[in-house]
């Protein structure tokens, strides 16, 4: 099987050429790299070009990006990786011989930040709660065959809380394969209003989606809405 990384951006200039450099062993093992830029104001996708098989633009919008970039890639498995999240050595073969070995059609890595303290504590509780629910996150770089995501629809089209959304239609085919092998993602977006006043507003917003709050809302309530 062959495997493409998806990558979502917005205004990422300052970060996305080594976010990209990360994958180029990827890339020199004939893994394929599409870059989806969602209207960036600043030379992300210019930047990206020269580290990426593709870069294509597409609405503003995590899940829209994501199924632009599903949609031109090549591969019989899709990877999904956020810019600040990076792959664990030998990624690409996990996630194959994973999927060929277990018989599963999608599955997510463990997660780490690249910072200690309170958030060691939340990787572990995110890890623990994925493999007791089923359900993956974006930071987890969610993986799929191309046949099992085009049966559950694609990532819907809305405003947050695509990825848990995306899980939820999966579930309903297989159970996901529950790599404990770890990507590592940044720990900005959580230090930058507080780590535990981020951690209980998570937990607030996945409870209401599952209330069936409506994700436009959620998404306002994060800050995220200019997706």
């Amino acid at each position: 099987m062959k495997l493409s990384i998806v990558m979502p951006v917005l205004d990422e200039a300052a970060s996305i050429e080594a976010a990209l450099s990360a994958l180029a062993r990827y890339r020199a093992r004939g893994i394929e790299v599409i870059v989806a830029d969602g209207g960036s104001r600043d030379d992300t996708a210019a930047r990206a070009r020269p580290f990426a098989d593709r870069v294509l633009s597409a609405p503003r919008g995590r899940s829209v990006q994501m199924n632009t970039g599903a949609a031109a890639a090549s591969g019989d498995v899709l990877l999904f990786l956020h810019a600040d999240t990076r792959l664990p050595e030998d990624a690409d073969r996990l996630v194959l011989d994973g999927l060929a070995q277990s018989g599963r059609t999608w599955g997510r890595f463990d997660v780490r930040f690249d910072a200690g303290g309170l958030l060691s504590l939340v990787a572990l509780m995110m890890n623990w709660r994925s493999r007791a629910t089923g359900i993956a996150t974006g930071d987890q770089a969610l993986f799929v065959t191309r046949a099992a995501f085009e049966r559950a629809g694609g990532f819907p089209a809305i405003a947050l809380m695509e990825d848990v959304a995306l899980s939820a239609r999966l579930k309903r085919l297989d159970r996901p394969l529950a790599l404990r092998a770890r990507v590592t993602t940044s720990a900005r977006r959580w230090r930058k209003h507080g780590t535990l006043r981020t951690v209980l507003l998570m937990w607030r917003l996945r409870l209401a989606f599952f209330l069936g709050t409506d994700p436009a809302k959620l998404a306002r309530q994060y800050g995220h809405a200019e997706r």
